[in-house]
């Protein structure tokens, strides 16, 4: 087979491949750095021949058309993971959020919905008619082996990661071309009270234990405060700059290791340009599909597994709430329920939330008695382990209720700490 000439005869414009769409259909899209912006951005165009699509997403990064007031009624994105364009169009009525744990995203939106169309990202094919989906392998295969239509947007500036990332031309039904600079997330520099909480973190990370971080500048933080470990190891949901940093300081080596001994392994990358020269065809770097990363049952079959998330808000009983404050929504469960869980599977593991101790400079506390009217909790008083922020850790796991409210309270800022136990008293919580 001429895997060239077959390129050819599946090579389309991106107006054409958009075309394709029909009205109540729905269209899953690869998520963050992988996601098709031509496609995405052409679609909008699309607005007067088309109603009731709906775009099924991840972390949307770019704020396309699509999403903009004037197109309720022909298209909805269906959101596993806020993106800035979700929250900044929620409120129109264009966006809704798909409840997940990240593990099973993929696999329970096939068995329970109908989806029509795949657009992903891949690199250039190579000789052997082979892609890479490069970025993103979080759902981004399963969509591939399980939809009917498949588009893939080729883009020879995405980087060659290894792994489980190859599809064949033989699999694809349609491919479009558009070189596009790369979405990069910037990498945020912490500020002081990130620095403390990232040290805090560091104190309960052993040598020789596996990682799991995530994004912003707490975990920016705890990488930093990481340098003066030994023979750490990466199992991760999200590549990080971070992480980059680490390894080429010899901390991260992979070599105690339970699992995929010698390697980092995750299941999407977002960062700069450094990150995505870093993963182009790296031995120690490999992708596995989120079904596989973040399957708790996986994650605690590596020695010392350790899994460090953030939030918005957490209760005196240990609550957590990481996507939501009250009813506004801001991003999404994510993996967070699976490796907190996950960690505290393995031996020696544990499982870690990390968060600023107050909110809008100072004016709010982030740990309360009492969580606001309609919150969303992403992961239960049953699950916890420790909670850290910049005054210190909150080892809550095996606690009562009364421990638990004078370790949280004793993390606290202190302007708020007479407030919170004085509130917890009067509902009588312990």
């Amino acid at each position: 087979m001429d895997f060239k000439e077959l390129y050819k005869e599946k090579l389309i414009s991106i107006p054409e491949a958009v075309s394709k769409v029909e009205s109540n259909q729905k269209v899953c899209t690869a998520m963050a750095g992988s996601e098709p912006q031509g496609l995405l951005s052409e679609l909008g165009n699309h607005k007067d021949e088309l109603e009731n699509v709906n775009i099924v997403s991840c972390l949307m990064m770019g704020d396309y058309d699509f999403l903009k007031p004037e197109m309720k009624g022909h298209f909805l994105n269906e959101t596993w993971f806020y993106g800035p364009g979700d929250r900044a169009n929620h409120k129109h009525g264009n966006v809704t959020y798909i409840p997940n744990n990240l593990h099973e995203a993929g696999s329970i939106k096939i068995d329970n919905d109908n989806i029509n169309i795949f657009w992903g990202t891949a690199t250039s094919m190579d000789k052997n008619g082979f892609f890479s989906l490069s970025l993103g392998l979080t759902y981004e295969k399963q969509m591939v082996e399980n939809i009917d239509m498949v588009v893939l947007e080729v883009n020879e500036n995405l980087p060659w990661t290894l792994g489980d990332t190859q599809v064949h031309i033989s699999d694809v039904d349609y491919v479009v071309e558009n070189n596009a600079p790369l979405i990069e997330l910037p990498y945020i520099e912490p500020g002081e009270v990130e620095q403390k909480i990232g040290e805090n973190v560091a104190e309960l990370i052993e040598d020789g234990s596996t990682l799991q971080l995530g994004i912003g500048g707490i975990p920016n933080a705890i990488t930093e405060a990481l340098e003066d470990k030994k023979n750490l190891g990466v199992h991760t949901e999200m590549f990080t700059d971070g992480m980059v940093d680490l390894f080429k300081k010899g901390v991260i080596n992979n070599k105690k290791k339970t699992l995929w001994k010698g390697k980092m392994v995750g299941t999407f990358a977002l960062g700069t340009q450094k990150l995505y020269d870093f993963i182009d065809k790296n031995l120690a770097v490999e992708f596995q599909q989120g079904k596989v990363t973040n399957d708790p049952y996986i994650l605690g079959q590596n020695h010392k597994m350790i899994s460090v998330n953030t939030a918005l808000q957490v209760d005196v009983t240990g609550q957590v709430c990481s996507e939501a404050i009250g009813n506004k929504h801001y991003s999404g469960t994510g993996g967070q329920v699976d490796t907190h869980r996950g960690a505290q599977r393995s031996e020696g593991g544990k499982g870690i939330i990390a968060l600023r101790s107050t909110a809008k400079g100072g004016e709010y506390s982030t740990i309360l008695a009492q969580l606001p009217l309609g919150s969303k909790i992403t992961l239960g008083r049953n699950d916890i382990d420790y909670v850290v922020t910049e005054y210190g850790v909150a080892h809550l796991k095996g606690k009562s209720i009364r421990d638990r409210v004078d370790a949280m309270i004793s993390i606290a800022h202190p302007d708020f700490r007479d407030e919170i136990r004085e509130k917890a008293n009067e509902l009588k919580i312990w």
